[in-house]
């Protein structure tokens, strides 16, 4: 049995896509999942599972949710180990930031540099990204919601063809501690 987080795109922001965490936990117990739990409001949720590999449980997520609530979610799937990886591998140093200042966008693949070739990174100094295994690590100091540098890496020329859901690092941390055996 592996422990794993489910990190949906989009959900319970905006207005856009509403998915209410109890309806979240109770399709992850009907999946045939265990020790389910659910963090924030914002599509974060945790299990157990011996059901498969990453990608087929995200697409069975995924289907569940269509189904349930008539529009697609895109879900990414990270194993406890992955989660683990990408918290000790950040290249910013995490514990003298607030949590805001800091963020990890995940992909449902590896994404290579040549895929952010036209941001220039040093037009957007202070903020900051690093590419790390299907992550995207944003240093923000003034945060997320006036970095230019997150909405030139959001475009869709630098983003086409992804699925990609981010998480601040306060999240990040959470989601790490959850899933730990």
């Amino acid at each position: 049995m592996t422990r794993y987080a489910a990190l949906l795109q989009g959900v319970n922001v905006g207005g856009r896509t509403s998915v209410p965490m109890a309806d979240l936990r109770e399709l992850l117990g009907e999946l045939g999942h265990t020790g389910v739990a659910t963090y924030l409001r914002s599509g974060n949720a945790v299990f157990t599972s011996d059901h498969g590999d990453e990608d087929t449980l995200a697409a069975g997520i995924a289907q569940a949710l269509e189904a349930r609530f008539g529009r697609s979610v895109a879900c990414l799937v990270r194993d406890a180990a992955h989660l683990a990886q990408v918290a000790a591998n950040c290249p910013f140093p995490a514990a003298e930031l607030e949590g805001r200042q800091l963020h990890v966008t995940f992909y449902d693949r590896p994404v290579e540099p040549a895929r952010f070739a036209s941001v220039d990174p040093a037009a957007h100094l202070p903020e900051e990204f690093r590419l790390g295994d299907r992550a995207l690590y944003l240093y923000v100091p003034d945060g997320l919601g006036r970095s230019k540098l997150a909405a030139a890496l959001s475009r869709p020329a630098v983003t086409r063809g992804l699925v990609a859901t981010s998480r601040n690092w306060n999240t990040v941390e959470a989601l790490v501690g959850m899933t730990r055996d």
